[in-house]
């Protein structure tokens, strides 16, 4: 089955899909930097640079090579700052499809299943976009596609109840022009029961990392001048520890006065919390001996192959990983597109 990756990134969801049996032929991102991650790791996939808004139906078409009309699949997750929980505190910047940003990238996504007309759809962005205060911005991207004839289904999914060691909640709107899609069901669970498997934790898929080899790493140094607050926080909790409403004797943050990743640190009998796109020596997750975590420790948390590449710094292999879908996650929602297409789940597989 034949796919078109928009917002590609490192292709974090396109490597889920290629499991589910979908292959990319033409992936796009507005950074050119992310498609030499691509000619590293999925190099026979054709991919075009530019902001989505800048791209017209013709490049698309001279991309695919006439064959637009033999695409089973559009799928992308537009950039999510303005569906983020992040502009709740920042008044200053508008939210949604108020924001240029946004309106750009979803119009530019909905234009291309215009363009295109898959014959399903999946399109990828925060929690944030099923929040009663964004109705508008997911009811025009529903609209839309209904109105192009696709039966659309939307939800939240967590990855961590499809195996993948880190608790990300993502909003997905999914359509066929087939039938409805029926959301995967949680292979995972944090109170396991009726076949579930328990959640995998950060400590199952890191411990064999944190080795005597690598411990002299330079660059990793968490917390600037509250490192010595991170190093008495318990691995699992975050600031709130030194407040007063948790009891500690000596408060030095007021509740609810900072973000909730400061001075976060994971514990390794739970899965990671949410990988955030931005590298931080002040905003976790943190690992539990109190550094910042390494490329190859997100890389685990966020299920990518050891030996898959990345291009460019520290700081931008890190955005590409911390902005991608888990692959396992994107590999349950490609099978039950794949299903709902009329594809047997083993051929899929």
């Amino acid at each position: 089955m034949r796919s078109v990756s928009l917002f590609s990134g490192c292709g974090g969801l396109d490597l889920g899909l290629h499991e589910a049996g979908f292959r990319t032929v033409l992936a796009s991102d507005a950074e050119a930097l992310c498609a030499t991650t691509w000619k590293r790791s999925m190099p026979a996939t054709a991919f075009l640079v530019g902001r989505i808004g800048s791209l017209t139906r013709d490049d698309v078409v001279k991309a695919l090579g006439g064959r637009v009309g033999e695409v089973d699949l559009v799928a992308g997750g537009p950039p999510c700052p303005p569906f983020s929980k992040s502009r709740f505190y920042r008044k200053e910047k508008l939210r949604a499809l108020d924001d240029p940003n946004g309106w750009e990238t979803v119009n530019g996504y909905l234009d291309m299943l215009d363009w295109v007309r898959p014959r399903a759809f999946v399109l990828e962005n925060v929690k944030g976009l099923a929040y009663k205060v964004h109705a508008d911005a997911l009811d025009t991207i529903v609209d839309r596609a209904e109105r192009l004839g696709y039966k659309v289904t939307t939800g939240v999914l967590n990855a961590a109840d499809y195996g993948v060691p880190q608790i990300r909640e993502r909003c997905f709107v999914v359509g066929t022009l087939d039938r409805k899609v029926r959301l995967p069901a949680p292979t995972h669970s944090k109170d396991p029961s009726k076949g579930l498997l328990p959640w995998i934790t950060a400590g199952e898929v890191l411990t064999d990392l944190d080795t005597e080899e690598n411990a002299s790493d330079v660059g990793h140094f968490a917390g600037g001048r509250h490192h010595d607050l991170l190093r008495q926080v318990p691995p699992g909790d975050n600031y709130l520890f030194f407040t007063d409403k948790r009891g500690h004797p000596d408060p030095q943050f007021k509740w609810r006065g900072r973000y909730w990743s400061f001075l976060l640190k994971l514990s390794p009998a739970m899965p990671s919390w949410t990988i955030q796109a931005r590298r931080s020596n002040n905003m976790g997750p943190f690992h539990w001996r109190n550094r910042i975590l390494r490329v190859s420790e997100i890389k685990r948390l966020q299920s990518f192959p050891d030996g898959f590449e990345l291009a460019g710094t520290v700081e931008q292999q890190w955005r590409q990983i911390g902005n991608a879908v888990p692959p396992p996650l994107a590999a349950a929602v490609g099978r039950s597109v794949a299903e709902a297409i009329g594809v047997p789940l083993r051929d899929a597989a």
